[in-house]
Parts: structure tokens; sequence; C-alpha cells
């Protein structure tokens, strides 16, 4: 594969999470807002609701970075994987709880989830090229 389309194919993979990502932040504020809300562990020990609205924003801002902003690409990609694997813990309490949310309404469907969320977080390496920020310390793009 040349470098130009590879390029374009991380780009496209870089601004289709974005938009996952911006699209899950609204969900958090508005019409999912409770299915979030059956992920935060209650060892969290702040209200749910505020958990649940601030890692929506957080998801809103990263995702319109992924997609708008040109410099520091891989920083923003390396930062929205360390916040798949910081919210991770819920994807695990929601398992262990057996809480229903999102149609997963079983065991076996909770249980199949978790191994999305190493997906996600090597989407947002891979797609931004993560590693460049890290190999470059933390001078990239």
């Amino acid at each position: 594969m040349t470098t130009a389309r590879s390029d374009r194919i991380r780009s496209v993979a870089r601004v289709v999470l974005g938009g996952g990502l911006v699209f899950a932040g609204l969900g958090h504020l508005t019409f999912a807002r409770e299915d979030f809300q059956a992920q935060v562990p209650d060892w969290v020990g702040i209200d749910k609701n505020v958990v649940v609205v601030l890692s929506g924003l957080v998801e809103i801002a990263l995702g319109a970075a992924l997609i708008a902003v040109r410099r520091r690409r891989s920083l923003l990609g390396l930062a929205a994987g360390l916040f798949f694997i910081a919210v991770f813990p819920g994807n695990i309490s929601q398992f262990i709880d057996g809480e229903d949310a999102f149609g997963l309404n079983s065991d076996s469907a909770r249980r199949t989830r978790l191994f999305f969320q190493p997906v996600l977080v090597a989407w947002a390496w891979w797609s931004t090229d993560a590693f460049a920020a890290v190999r470059n310390n933390g001078r990239s793009d």
C-alpha cells in the first residue's frame, strides 16, 4: 500500500472515530444518559450524572479535535486512547454488576463488549500515529 493511500485510510479512520466520539458524547448529554449512568461504578464516589455529563463533554471535545485539529494529532490520539482505557472500568462494572444498558441484557453480550474497548484504543492510536508523539517526546505533527 502506498504511503498516500495509507495516510488517507488513517485519516478516514480518525474522522470516523472522531464522529463516533461526538455522537457518543451527545448521547451522554441527552438520549442515552441513563444507559451511560448504568456503567458508572458505585466506587467512583461522584454522582453518576456528573460523571456521565463530564465524560460526555470530554468525548465531544476529543471527537471534535480528532476531526478538526491539524496540529498535535498524535497527542490527541494518545489522549483518546487513554480516555478509552480510563472508562474501561465502567464496562467491566456493567458486566460484573449485570447492569442492562445499550441493549446489553445478558452476561454474554456484556462480556463480548469488553473485547471492543481494546479495539477502540488501537483505533485511536493507529489512526493518529499516536506513538509518533512518544517517539518524538511530545513533538508531533
